[in-house]
């Protein structure tokens, strides 16, 4: 009898267990995002007991968004139709080379895709991601190429009072080499932090390619924290576990800038560079871009490169730091010392487009010398990471 009776419960649990894998193996079959051999692309969502479904994502034509800086470009909304078996589906045309991210708004709630498990985090926002290639996006890929090394170091900021993360890219071979390695500082915008530009910015896969290809010089690529009250991002520092916020406590009010010297100093004392003018670049996407136009200005011999990503231009009326004065003649002494490269790019439909034109106006009766790139699209980190896939090469020539 208890023999009958273990061969019963034995049968039962064998049951469960094979409906469980038949729902785990269900879940598998739906693929999400589907690419198909010419790039366009089908999204799919088991949602049974929904009403609607859209998905969202820069794939789609861009709308009007108010926003805290205000009016902006975001993402459009596509529907999905229902099909068998609950799973919901939108095919797009064909698509363009790109990075690309988006959601799923199930019944008004914004969801990810649960069939893709790469994600991105912008501020306080997660998208999923996927990339399609045979284009400029190609160097947005891991290909099997020399890699080199991302790492998460700790540095000494007298001028903050704290201990800070940063995040350094060193080239294929710099472990096992005794070269000496130009730097290029790359600055985030604002919402942003030390994680920004090597997640979202793609940076160790685009330096990685355009080296391989011989296309740039191997350089270190050094992101730091512009959040001058932080000590690492959200969830890495020392305030741990809280949600990140786009403009934060001190912004852009000049003391980042003014302690800018302590990263120098770090980066110059731990790794193998070449310490001159001539090895250092600087750049940054709009509150990146205008950090880097202060930086550059304020140690106005120190930077032979710098790059302006839809940069914030003028610091705040109510801005009082050391950094932000005498701007006319620090930028003439910038000029009159002399660099190799001041580097201007922004989007046609770019919020801080006005603000551009006027300080390039500003440049042009200084006759001071630049060069200037002018795109299609907005405020994006669709335009960003194209800007450091052309400003890279042109550094360190």
């Amino acid at each position: 009898m208890r023999k009958h009776l273990f061969l019963i419960l034995y049968a039962f649990l064998l049951a469960l267990g094979v409906q469980a894998q038949e729902a785990l193996f269900r879940a598998q079959n739906i693929v999400s995002p589907e690419i198909h051999d010419d790039n366009s692309v089908t999204f799919r969502l088991h949602a049974p007991n929904a009403t609607a479904v859209q998905v969202t994502g820069d794939f789609l034509p861009s709308v009007k968004m108010e926003t805290p800086m205000g009016q902006m470009d975001g993402p459009g909304k596509a529907n999905l139709t229902k099909g068998e078996n609950g799973v919901w589906e939108f095919k797009t045309p064909v698509l363009g080379s790109e990075l690309y991210n988006y959601s799923f708004i199930v019944d008004g709630f914004s969801t990810t895709d649960p069939s893709n498990p790469f994600l991105i985090r912008d501020v306080a926002s997660v998208t999923n991601i996927f990339i399609v290639g045979g284009g400029h996006a190609d160097l947005f890929k891991t290909n099997d190429i020399p890699h080199g090394s991302v790492t998460r170091r700790w540095y000494d900021s007298p001028g903050l009072g704290m201990d800070r993360r940063i995040t350094i890219y060193t080239p294929a071979g710099y472990e096992t080499s005794t070269e000496k390695y130009p730097v290029l500082y790359l600055l985030h915008g604002a919402g942003g932090d030390e994680e920004a530009w090597i997640a979202l910015g793609r940076t160790a896969q685009i330096m990685d390619n355009l080296i391989a290809q011989k296309k740039a010089k191997p350089m270190i690529v050094v992101m730091p924290n512009g959040n001058v009250i932080q000590d690492g991002a959200p969830g890495e520092g020392s305030q741990n576990f809280y949600k990140p916020q786009f403009m934060i406590p001190k912004t852009m009010d000049g003391t980042y800038e003014g302690a800018f010297g302590d990263i120098i100093k770090f980066v110059e004392s731990n790794y193998r560079v070449k310490a001159d003018k001539a090895n250092r670049a600087i750049a940054g996407l709009s509150m990146g871009g205008y950090h880097t136009l202060h930086i550059s200005r304020f140690y106005p011999n120190t930077f032979d490169y710098m790059g302006l990503f839809s940069a914030a231009i003028m610091a705040r009326e109510d801005a009082t730091g050391k950094v932000y004065s005498n701007f006319d003649q620090t930028l003439k002494t910038q000029m009159d010392n002399g660099y190799k490269l001041y580097w201007i790019a922004i989007g046609k439909t770019d919020f801080l487009y006005d603000a551009n034109k006027e300080y390039r106006t500003k440049l042009d009766a200084m006759k001071m010398p630049y060069q200037y790139v002018e795109s299609e699209g907005g405020h994006t980190w669709r335009n960003w990471r194209v800007y450091l896939t052309q400003f890279a090469p042109r550094l360190f020539q």
